[in-house]
């Protein structure tokens, strides 16, 4: 044990001036350790394990003479008792740390998850729909509860939440009843950010939101009861007149749509698509896999109607975008929206439709009025084909084939009726 100093009083430890390390006696080895004249602080200088160490109690004048001789007891009580204070300290240390990253909740996870996942996201638009949806459905009801504290019950509250009718704010049904798709999307969200969780160590438990043995014990299996509602679109025996209409108009949206209908893709690849993606020569458009939806590179042949529409096309010095906005960049998907809502108004079609609508016109025309096989069809539209094993051996991607394809629907899209044939179109005055 060390010698035990002369004790001091509170007044003569407030005298002490001189830098150093002053003893103040009551407690074996406690000292006031002074830097400086505005720096000072206890010191509790004891041996534990044979190895002399050094404790500290706290600055002063916050922590008083007294406060600070209970104190040094105190630690001089732990070490008899063959506690190392200082290592208990720094275990105390770690675990109020480890708590205190496990006191996450589950918005603070799922922002933490969406930030490392921004990349991974096939558009902004996606990553929106994400945040949207956990916003709207999950966060009122679990989005302030710890992570470390989600169940079963938990996450059955968000898919089994009731479902107003809009009008009559009256109850239709659960929202795993009601908008299953949406739902099973949030499940898996729900789920994607737990299993986060879980890895980050913020969550040592199961994932409640598992759906296989898990959540299926619970609900019904979405495919059983989800309705597949299909994009409304323009009957494939009033193509031609549609685009009959679409060609009178001269805006850079009708060009995009016209370019969207005679190639058959999503709408995303069209607004995206860059000068350098076209081969005028080998009349190929080669999509980039940034741009589809099974982000894979997707050739599209090109027939002489498109090949027409896009050298007619205005070409600005320092814009890469093909159908280019105003502002320089891509056209908005609203863009293409208002065109077709704007034509309906007018009576330029009778049909609702809407612009993805045209891939279902598309793979209509080409099943009933044609021979092509579905296989063809499908990767005319950039779906994947088969399983893993059928892609492993389908090396090909039929470009050949799928060019007399779009060729024949190019060919159907340039007829119209007898009555649209023949009508005097008059010019648009100029406003």
């Amino acid at each position: 044990m060390p010698k035990i100093a002369k004790e001091l009083s509170a007044i003569e430890v407030k005298r002490i001036k001189t830098p150093g390390m002053h003893f103040v006696g009551g407690v074996a080895g406690l000292a006031l350790q002074l830097k400086s004249s505005e720096a000072a602080s206890w010191i509790l200088r004891v041996r534990i394990g044979g190895q002399r160490k050094h404790i500290g109690l706290g600055g002063f004048p916050q922590v008083s003479l007294a406060e600070a001789r209970c104190a040094a007891k105190n630690q001089l009580t732990l070490i008899s008792s063959g506690i190392d204070p200082v290592a208990k300290k720094k275990i105390d240390k770690s675990r109020l740390q480890a708590e205190a990253a496990k006191a996450k909740t589950f918005r603070d996870c799922a922002q933490e998850y969406l930030q490392k996942h921004q990349s991974s996201y096939s558009n902004a638009k996606h990553a929106k729909q994400w945040a949207s949806t956990l916003e709207t459905h999950a966060y009122p009801i679990i989005g302030n509860l710890l992570v470390s504290d989600l169940n079963r019950k938990n996450i059955l509250d968000v898919l089994e939440q009731p479902i107003k009718d809009p009008k009559t704010k009256k109850n239709v049904g659960t929202f795993w009843a009601v908008r299953t798709e949406t739902a099973s999307r949030v499940q898996n969200r729900i789920k994607s950010i737990i299993d986060f969780a879980i890895v980050a160590e913020y969550r040592d438990k199961i994932n409640p939101a598992t759906w296989s043995g898990y959540l299926d014990t619970q609900l019904p299996q979405p495919n059983k009861i989800s309705t597949v509602r299909h994009h409304p679109a323009v009957p494939y025996s009033e193509v031609g007149d549609f685009m009959f209409a679409l060609r009178s108009h001269k805006s850079i949206s009708a060009r995009a749509l016209e370019f969207l209908i005679l190639t058959g893709v999503r709408s995303g690849s069209v607004r995206l698509a860059h000068w350098d993606e076209i081969n005028f020569d080998n009349e190929l458009w080669t999509i980039p896999a940034a741009h589809t939806k099974t982000r894979q590179i997707h050739r599209v042949p090109l027939t002489k109607q498109s090949i027409k529409l896009l050298r007619e096309l205005p070409k600005i010095k320092g814009q890469t975008h093909i159908f280019s906005s105003a502002r320089g960049k891509a056209l908005s998907d609203m863009a293409l929206s208002k065109l077709m809502k704007d034509m309906r108004k007018r009576n330029e079609f009778k049909t609702d439709a809407v612009p993805h609508g045209f891939r279902s016109t598309f793979r209509d025309w080409a099943a009933d009025q044609t021979n092509y096989p579905d296989e063809l069809r499908k990767i005319a539209s950039g779906h994947k084909v088969g399983d893993s094993v059928l892609q492993s051996y389908q090396r090909t991607d039929l470009l050949d084939k799928r060019r007399r394809l779009m060729t024949d629907w190019a060919n159907f899209l340039d007829k119209t009726s007898v009555s649209k044939s023949s009508k005097v179109v008059q010019i648009r005055k100029k406003a």
